[in-house]
């Protein structure tokens, strides 16, 4: 299960390696290594900030702890190569790898750059000349062989990008691919005459403050399996946001679509309220009409789920409820029919 992996290991291993550097850090103020000790608890930070359980809450305040841990270790280090003790030194050769991990790949890059210009300035000066020649040599090494597995990485990403066109929690087509399939089947239905509506559907969070996100994500890949056993073979469905999914409906009117949204939402609930979860679920209808392009449909589909949820959500809305309200779907909700 890649994404109980993906959530789970990471959890474990930023949790453990902040325990071990905790207990470092502490041993290095029982020692008097104050240094170390403050290296270790910098480290600890760091790997504190990098737990996805922690960091699901408040991300943003989570991204400046492990930038600032991230800066003080570096420049604790720096200091370590004029002060001592020399055995920090050998921290330096991980600090390449800790950088491309915490930051965009252009600045990582630049930053490394940056880090290995001042170590290598620092040991001519600090250092005596047997371990000099030891340490630039190390060190130069590790960075180019941190710098080829980063560029593995980045080259593995790029080659398989094409592929990943699901979602690993829900198994849902990718954002990324939504526009450029909707607007073929836009083309399609325009060249054959034919119907078709697009269907998003949202969880309405809002009415239940109660259900921890971590309940909420966890109960995701049950909504995407559900999702695919109710939608037809030829229909797509696509996580555009952390709790809504979009659905392309072809060959099916605003009618039809309404019916089929009522049915999948009352199948969600009953889903949601078997695993104790007070959740309701919202879905918004629109349909395709002369001059819709893929922008504009996703534009109505999701203005019919936020009007849907505003009106206390837990109801399907069609787009054009509110601005055809005299006329009537045969399903009894408001709506036209292409």
């Amino acid at each position: 299960m890649p994404q109980s992996a993906e959530k789970f290991l990471p959890g474990r291993l930023s949790r453990a390696g902040f325990v071990a550097l905790a207990l470092t850090s502490a041993a290095g103020i029982m020692l008097g290594e104050f240094l170390l000790a403050a290296c270790a608890a910098a480290a600890a930070g760091i790997s504190l900030a990098s737990n996805p359980r922690f960091t699901s809450h408040h991300a943003r305040l989570w991204k400046h702890v492990k930038t600032a841990s991230y800066s003080i270790l570096a420049i604790l280090l720096l200091v370590a190569l004029w002060q001592g003790p020399w055995a920090l030194s050998h921290w330096l050769y991980a600090l390449p790898l800790v950088t491309f991990a915490l930051m965009p790949t252009y600045i990582a890059a630049l930053i490394t750059a940056l880090l290995t210009f001042a170590i290598l300035v620092s040991t001519q000066w600090a250092v005596i000349l047997p371990d000099r020649h030891q340490m630039i040599s190390a060190f130069v090494l590790t960075t180019l062989l941190s710098t080829l597995l980063i560029f593995l990485r980045e080259y593995k990403a790029r080659q398989l990008a094409p592929l990943r066109r699901t979602d690993e929690l829900t198994q849902a087509a990718s954002r990324e691919y939504l526009s450029a399939d909707l607007h073929k089947e836009i083309q399609r239905s325009e060249r054959e005459g034919t119907d078709m509506s697009v269907m998003m559907i949202g969880l309405d969070t809002h009415l239940s403050d109660n259900d921890p996100d971590e309940d909420i994500r966890a109960i995701l890949p049950r909504i995407g399996r559900y999702l695919h056993s109710q939608l037809r073979d030829f229909d797509t469905y696509y996580r555009v946001a952390d709790l809504q999914f979009l659905v392309i409906l072809p060959g099916i009117n605003t009618a039809g679509a309404t019916a089929s949204a009522e049915k999948i939402r009352n199948g969600l609930c009953k889903l949601l309220a078997s695993h104790g979860m007070k959740l309701t679920v919202s879905t918004g209808i629109a349909g395709l009409n002369i001059g819709d392009d893929a922008d504009s449909l996703q534009h109505s589909a999701a203005n019919a789920l936020r009007r849907a949820q505003q009106q206390g959500g837990n109801r399907t809305q069609a787009y054009s409820n509110w601005l055809h309200p005299d006329v009537q779907s045969p399903t009894g909700t408001q709506g036209d029919a292409r």
